[in-house]
């Protein structure tokens, strides 16, 4: 059975090309939805561009036919625009002049137009979704970009058992899958499947106290090759440190995407900063030219064009964290590194004025090629996945991509843990040979007792 969706704006500003993605249904577009496309095809940033990208493939589909009667679409369904329904009733609490109601009284008015037909409103404002179906409307979020629930995402890293001799050996000739196994709830023996570049904590099965760390690279389970680096004197702590290291310090060539996931606390930006400094600082020909940094910010990206003063100026409340882990990598004595604040942050203007850290904001970044660069973008999931797929895209030859974030803190409105650009881009570039990723759990917070004490109860 056919079905008619009714699309909100918002789905269209973040995949502009949505109306291509229901198949062989027909696809509806209040009047009011281009309206609201038109007010925003001049804002600044991803909206007002995403707005120009649907606006232009809605002319695409003009030319071709007529909106207002329906045009086909590529995949066999209907594109229309609708404009009547402007008198149908609804409760006395929702005003006729509010847009998401204007997009109600269509789909009502569809509904009593074509009782036999399925009309689903599609929509990412949940409030959106809840006023219809206190209305007897059908709806649901968009789903096409949609990766699985937290709890099913790729975590980049798992846990097997080996045999004692073959554990013994594993440095030396690595292991097969066959060497390896898991065990089901009831205790018993299972074969094990393995992605490519997935991270791995093998235990002795004689005795679990005895571990060893691997990755698998599509045919065996090899050691960590950088396990015993110190990226600008830093020592990992943990298992999941481990991992980090092996991902960022891996040449551009062979690993050119690196997505780490975890919470606040774990040293995901600590880590990526020190190896970045690293490969810049200390090493006979450098690897990169520079450190790029970026974070998103929903509300601070679309105003940066009226806010005073220079680019710098601007982003540098964003650039806050970055300082705070610059100022433990740059000097290291805990005793004494903030005894002298002036000469702490001179060390810290000093990398900025030679170009080594460049800090900019993600408004600027789009459209950019980036080459030989060591490309750290922080708050990732606060990006959808047009605009992730965006910066993966524009990394040239010797550039390194760095996704930090952690999918369970989003502050950008009709994202969630399942719609976010970081786990998007996850879930898509799992088992790429270019990628390696990695999950931090919440036991590897190294802040402080205090944060991993609160990480667990709160």
């Amino acid at each position: 059975m056919k079905k008619t969706y009714v699309i909100d704006t918002n789905v269209l500003i973040q995949s502009p090309n949505a109306i291509e993605c229901f198949e062989d249904n027909t696809v509806v577009l209040p009047l009011v939805v281009i309206e609201e496309l038109d007010n925003l095809k001049n804002a600044e940033g991803e909206k007002g561009a995403n707005a120009r990208s649907a606006i232009r493939l809605l002319e695409h589909y003009r030319q071709n036919g007529n909106l207002l009667l329906g045009t086909p679409t590529k995949n066999g369904g209907m594109l229309r625009i609708e404009k009547n329904y402007i008198d149908v009733t609804l409760l006395e609490d929702l005003p006729d002049n509010k847009s998401d109601n204007r997009i109600l009284k269509v789909c009502k008015g569809l509904m009593d137009a074509n009782a036999t037909e399925k009309i689903i409103l599609v929509s990412k404002d949940i409030l959106l979704r809840i006023k219809a179906q206190i209305l007897g409307i059908m709806t649901e979020d968009y789903t096409t970009e949609q990766v699985a629930s937290e709890y099913s995402q790729y975590n980049g890293r798992s846990e097997l058992f080996a045999d004692e001799a073959a554990f013994l050996n594993f440095k030396k000739n690595g292991l097969s899958l066959n060497d390896v196994y898991i065990t089901d709830e009831e205790g018993s023996r299972k074969d094990v499947q393995l992605i490519r570049n997935e991270f791995v904590l093998i235990k002795a099965d004689q005795s679990n106290k005895k571990t060893q760390l691997g990755r698998f690279d599509g045919e065996r389970i090899v050691a960590l090759q950088y396990r015993k680096a110190r990226p600008y004197g830093v020592k990992p702590k943990n298992a999941g440190q481990y991992f980090l290291q092996e991902a960022l310090l891996e040449s551009p060539e062979n690993a050119p995407l690196v997505i780490v996931k975890g919470m606040a606390g774990t040293a995901k930006t600590f880590y990526s900063l020190a190896v970045g400094l690293e490969k810049i600082l200390n090493s006979e020909k450098p690897s990169y030219r520079k450190i790029l940094i970026s974070r998103p910010n929903a509300q601070f990206d679309n105003d940066i064009g009226f806010l005073p003063g220079t680019e710098q100026e601007k982003i540098s409340p964003l650039m806050r964290p970055i300082i705070d882990n610059l100022e433990q990598l740059l000097d290291s004595d805990e005793e004494e590194r903030y005894k002298n604040e002036k000469e702490l942050s001179g060390k810290i203007e000093e990398v900025f004025e030679r170009g080594i850290i460049v800090a900019e904001a993600m408004n600027f970044i789009r459209g950019r090629s980036f080459v030989q660069t060591y490309l750290i973008i922080d708050e990732a999931q606060n990006m959808t996945p047009k605009q992730i797929t965006g910066v993966i895209t524009r990394a040239g030859k010797g550039t390194k991509v760095i996704l930090l974030g952690d999918p369970k803190q989003i502050d950008t409105p009709f994202l969630d843990e399942r719609t976010n650009g970081l786990s998007y881009a996850s879930e898509k570039m799992k088992g790429s040979p270019l990628c390696y990723q990695i999950t931090l759990s919440s036991d590897e917070c190294e802040r402080s007792a205090l944060a991993m004490d609160a990480i667990s109860r709160m």
